[in-house]
């Protein structure tokens, strides 16, 4: 938003990011550090926090964090590439208008991507975009082969080459499409937008772009004049500061826009008044419908002899995926449900097993005054009786027949875990996905981008409702889950709105109203 804003030389833009430029550090420089990042949490890159023991998945606790440096979440994920379909969009669009439909977000899609990989489809991918994404690898192993051979056979849907393809949704695939440079590092929203051409290292903006980025600057609050955003109160080394907003304040806190809302006095009145904070609008709405898919998995043998990946490219990352239908009886065979990742090591093959479309729903409440505390964040993993049996039936259909046809294809990979036994008694089955329940930071819909009486926070430019020159642009304002990783999705929204902006800009410059003010949009 920030480089899309200021590529108007006549607008400024003031960055808070409450962690450090850290682009030139071997853990987030280096793709194969990736999913590592995801499991260890090094404090120096990622807010510290924990949600609430979650009743359906055995009473545990899972981490409540994400990236707190320049680039957030793309800094620290795990690189996947994964455009929502049209099935989605088309949800969208319904809500929302054309703005958020299907034609729109690939028309986005191929303004923001740089694609070095292989498509059927060559006009509905971006070629001269900022983001480089990379489909990787170039030769896929034995082991992704045979993955995919045994998806095939067991699903019926035939390989397909390029999964962000709205002609190809569905199927198996050897190469998975990553955030990353044609050399293989990581490729985030800092490297892409707040590269040396944008900015200086100490967060100037150079060649006549009137951008500033302060690290090490925490947001604590939005403050109102009238009910208009009015300024940002924030803290840097030790020091409480307010910075002015002529024209709009935007956040782009991702986990934490919600907390951001609520401690400037929006959200829920009866919860804020009892956190000791003023209300400046009532909206039942902030902290609600929060969404996360859920994360399984089974583990297999290998053949010592095949490669996980290739030696040559360790930033691959991954060994082979699909996405998938849910394969519960009367669920649509047309839309993704699942989605498998290939997880390879020398000595076992993992899939990771996302159910897309869960039904459960969390929240997000605020129980202080205090900026610098966690918020109670209740995710409502499987609360939904119906996300257990379908997670339940990717396990009964799918890995267990992937099992028996990959056992086929070369009799040294075996399941493991769960083993069939497991599988085939439903209640054991049910104790072990609560057991080996795990999460995916794929967080979403907090402040759902909807009509306020649909249960909206925010409208289809990001304009909170309620308020006046108060934006959101991250994934916290989703409407309908997003069918596959998250990362794609917030950078098409906020591009979009950043584009929605410079529109809404250009046509008051036309029309005249409030020349007097133009220097406004300077500042």
């Amino acid at each position: 938003m920030a480089k899309t804003l200021t590529d108007d030389k006549k607008t400024s833009v003031l960055v808070l990011e409450a962690g450090e430029n850290n682009d030139r550090d071997q853990p987030i420089r280096d793709s194969t550090f990736a999913l590592e990042l995801e499991e260890r949490f090094f404090p120096q890159y990622f807010w510290q926090g924990e949600g609430v023991p979650q009743e359906e998945v055995d009473e545990r606790s899972f981490e409540w964090t994400t990236g707190r440096l320049s680039g957030g979440g793309s800094s620290i994920n795990g690189e996947q590439y994964v455009r929502p379909t049209p099935t989605v969009f088309r949800e969208w669009e319904r809500l929302l208008g054309t703005l958020w439909s299907p034609r729109q977000a690939i028309i986005n899609f191929k303004k923001l991507e740089k694609y070095n990989g292989k498509t059927n489809n060559p006009e509905v991918r971006g070629l001269n975009g900022r983001i480089d994404i990379r489909q990787a690898p170039v030769n896929p192993t034995a082991m992704a082969k045979k993955l995919v051979l045994a998806i095939e056979q067991v699903t019926g849907f035939k390989e397909i080459l390029d999964y962000n393809d709205p002609k190809t949704p569905l199927g198996p695939f050897t190469r998975w499409q990553l955030f990353q440079k044609p050399n293989g590092r990581r490729e985030s929203s800092s490297t892409a937008f707040l590269s040396s051409d944008i900015m200086t290292p100490d967060g100037r903006g150079v060649n006549g772009r009137r951008l500033k980025v302060f690290f090490k600057s925490t947001a604590l609050r939005v403050l109102f004049n009238h009910r208009r955003a009015e300024s940002v109160e924030f803290l840097k080394e030790g020091k409480c500061i307010r910075a002015y907003a002529r024209k709009k304040v935007i956040v782009s806190a991702g986990i934490n826009s919600a907390q951001l809302l609520m401690l400037s006095g929006i959200g829920p009145a009866k919860l804020l008044r009892e956190a000791g904070i003023s209300v400046v609008f009532d909206n039942p709405n902030v902290g609600k419908h929060l969404r996360n898919h859920t994360l399984n998995s089974a583990v297999f043998t290998v053949n010592p002899n095949d490669n996980p990946i290739p030696r040559d490219d360790p930033n691959a990352l991954f060994t082979g995926g699909a996405f998938l239908p849910d394969p519960t009886p009367g669920a649509d065979q047309n839309r993704r449900g699942v989605q498998l990742i290939g997880i390879g090591s020398d000595d076992s093959l993992t899939i990771g097993i996302i159910f897309l479309r869960p039904k459960s729903r969390g929240s997000i409440k605020i129980q202080s005054n205090d900026p610098l505390k966690i918020v109670l964040a209740d995710e409502g993993f499987l609360e939904d009786t119906a996300d257990l049996e379908a997670v339940k039936n990717i396990y009964k259909i799918y890995i267990r027949n992937i099992a028996a046809k990959l056992t086929a294809i070369d009799p040294t990979y075996q399941l493991l875990s769960p083993t069939l036994d497991i599988i085939n008694d439903d209640a054991e089955l049910e104790k072990f996905i609560k057991e080996d329940f795990g999460h995916n930071h794929h967080q979403q819909g907090s402040l759902r981008m909807a009509p306020l009486t649909k249960g909206g926070v925010v409208d289809q430019r990001g304009r909170v409702h309620g308020v006046e020159d108060l934006i959101v642009a991250d994934d916290s304002i989703v409407p309908f889950t997003a069918d596959g990783n998250t990362s794609a999705p917030a950078y098409l929204i906020g591009f979009t709105i950043a584009q929605q902006l410079l529109k809404q800009k250009s046509q008051v410059k036309r029309s005249g109203r409030g020349s007097r003010n133009l220097e406004d949009w300077e500042e």
